[in-house]
């Protein structure tokens, strides 16, 4: 359902991604561990598109797909419409 494949991220000239990859199948119950600035959060951004504002930005490097199409050059608006959400910390 959702992999995503060899990511980066970077905030200005700080790479806080690198070479992230995993696979997601239905069914499966998943949960992002590490300690304070390990990435559990830019990764989830990175997934929603939360850092780009213009349709033609995307992830440095690497790929994202959910349900077969890629979604790492959507619009943030129409991840969610596939069903995808990010919701934060103590909301």
């Amino acid at each position: 359902m959702l992999k995503v494949k060899n990511i980066e991220t970077w905030y200005d000239l700080i790479r806080a991604l690198h070479g992230i990859s995993f696979e997601i199948n239905k069914g499966d119950v998943v949960a992002l561990l590490g300690s304070n600035g390990a990435g559990k959060t830019t990764t989830l951004k990175t997934i929603m598109r939360l850092f780009y504002d213009l349709k033609e930005e995307q992830p440095e490097k690497g790929t994202i797909e959910f349900l077969g199409q890629r979604i790492d050059r959507k619009d943030t608006s129409d991840i969610v419409k596939m069903g995808i959400g990010y919701v934060p910390e103590g909301r």
